[in-house]
């Protein structure tokens, strides 16, 4: 295995040589701990917080090739006011669209403080050549978009190369300037909780200000205890260096009750200066509306009809 240069983030050793060393994960007690915090409940009157919170984490996401400028509109248009006849509703988190689309999506959430990201690097497989992955996103940066999320090659993580996973998360840093990258881990084809850790302490040292469970193509996508060993992960790059690394867990997540259980995981693992769109996220668009009706469920004590809300 090739040794890397020293890491950023404050890392005292080359990571490279440390990767298979930094401690396997206990398969058995990260899955009853995912399972107990669950089962936690949280108090009536934080409820509503909860779920108002929860809809400022959302990314809604349109990633089909049938879509068009007038979907991406109507998309953003729901991002801004999820509920057209309650303004308290707060907006979502970002929009996540195509490269092509993103100046689309600038124009309609243009001063409300909804972000743009944009999927690159041959989004969904990573099978495509470093030179064109990081063009590719360099481009998608120069069309507006304030977060880019890239996915790894999982084919190189899967061999031992390491080195060229953590060099093109590097380079694509480096290319998108300014913009946020989350770089996607696509965990349901890493096999196994050791993998998704190496691939997150990666993911982190090559520059990544978010890792993302799942590209939301494949299953399974996200899960509680995936995303408990990629909270651990951040948890120990903080004690370590003092960077705080935003997770967001990607496809799956559909019913309020599960945002709920990942909030209080995430509460538990890393603390409440966590609990904020800035370092945690839902990739999970159908998730939205069960987030609407749970609140309206709250607000005036009766369910309102799935029909009231959009599908998306």
């Amino acid at each position: 295995m090739a040794q890397a240069p020293a890491l950023p983030h404050g890392f005292e050793l080359p990571l490279l040589p440390r990767l298979p060393k930094i401690g396997s994960v206990d398969q058995v007690a990260i899955e009853e701990r995912a399972a107990t915090l669950a089962k936690r409940s949280i108090k009536r009157e934080s409820k509503l917080f909860a779920l108002e919170l929860a809809v400022r984490m959302t990314d809604l996401t349109t990633l089909e090739g049938s879509d068009t400028p007038g979907k991406v509109a109507a998309l953003a248009s729901k991002a801004i006011r999820p509920d057209p006849v309650d303004p308290t509703i707060p907006s979502v988190a970002a929009v996540c669209v195509y490269p092509n689309l993103v100046p689309h999506a600038l124009e309609r959430v243009k001063d409300t403080g909804v972000k743009v990201a944009s999927v690159a690097t041959a989004f969904p497989s990573g099978q495509s050549p470093t030179d064109i992955k990081v063009e590719d996103a360099r481009r998608a940066a120069e069309l507006g978009a304030h977060e880019i999320d890239m996915v790894i090659d999982r084919g190189a993580f899967l061999s031992g190369n390491y080195a060229k996973v953590y060099d093109e998360v590097r380079q694509v840093k480096e290319a998108i300037g300014g913009a946020h990258l989350k770089v996607i881990l696509e965990t349901g084809e890493l096999g196994t909780y050791d993998n998704v850790r190496r691939a997150s302490l990666l993911a982190i040292a090559g520059g990544a200000d978010f890792v993302k469970t799942s590209t939301g193509k494949i299953n399974p996508a996200a899960t509680l205890p995936v995303t408990l060993v990629m909270l651990e992960a951040v948890r120990d790059v903080f004690e370590e260096t003092g960077k705080r690394i935003g997770v967001k867990p990607a496809g799956g997540i559909r019913r309020a009750k599960q945002a709920v259980q990942y909030l209080v995981v995430v509460n538990e693992t890393l603390g409440p200066e966590w609990l904020t769109p800035d370092l945690f996220r839902f990739g999970a668009s159908s998730l939205l509306n069960d987030l609407l009706l749970q609140i309206r469920k709250e607000k005036t004590g009766r369910y309102q009809s799935p029909d009231y809300f959009t599908l998306d």
